[in-house]
């Protein structure tokens, strides 16, 4: 898998939209770092995601970033105590899901001579913004492919991922980064002189 960066500092390399947003802070020690600094950073990170969010909504976004993070941080608690059989405290995920829940209304298509059902975001709020993270988190956490979800194994890595591969056998957040890093670090190990 490729790394993919669609900002000098964003990463999408989980296979889930959930998880690349927990994996929008990363690094440990002095090597950590936050992608989201202010509201705008949230509204590019869901544009390039693919989530309706507009940088038009700026204005109506305010307190964006407070909700982000707090929805984040939540998020990481929640994946990281169902992969570890623990409890954790769902609330803030539940504020986002009823706060944001788009509204759906049944439209006549005229070209399709047919009713068809519109779902719209509520408003332009954070709530409405992150509740597709929100619920992306929800049905990976319930789903029964949630055992695949990973934490990179590399040493100084704590990015997740869900394994989607074939085998269910993937170790690291990129092979093009951790990957290489790891294996040319067991290469090096095995070629030093006993």
């Amino acid at each position: 898998m490729d790394l993919t960066l669609t900002t000098p500092d964003t990463l999408f390399v989980a296979d889930n939209l959930a998880l690349d947003f927990i994996n929008t802070e990363y690094g440990v020690g002095d090597q950590q770092h936050d992608c989201l600094r202010d509201d705008e950073d949230v509204l590019k990170w869901l544009e390039a995601a693919g989530l309706p969010a507009r940088h038009d909504q700026t204005d109506t976004a305010r307190g964006l970033l407070t909700q982000a993070r707090a929805l984040r941080a939540c998020a990481r608690a929640l994946v990281s105590a169902a992969m570890t059989g623990a409890e954790a405290d769902p609330g803030v995920v539940n504020q986002v899901l009823e706060a944001g829940r788009p509204v759906s209304r049944v439209q006549w298509n005229g070209a399709a001579q047919a009713f068809r059902i519109e779902a719209e975001p509520r408003d332009a709020g954070s709530a409405s913004l992150l509740w597709p993270v929100a619920d992306a988190l929800v049905s990976l956490v319930t789903g029964d492919r949630f055992a695949f979800v990973r934490q990179c194994e590399a040493h100084d890595c704590v990015l997740f991922f869900h394994d989607l591969s074939k085998s269910h056998r993937r170790r690291w957040c990129s092979m093009a980064t951790c990957g290489n890093r790891m294996k040319v670090a067991a290469f090096r190990s095995r070629q030093k002189p006993q």
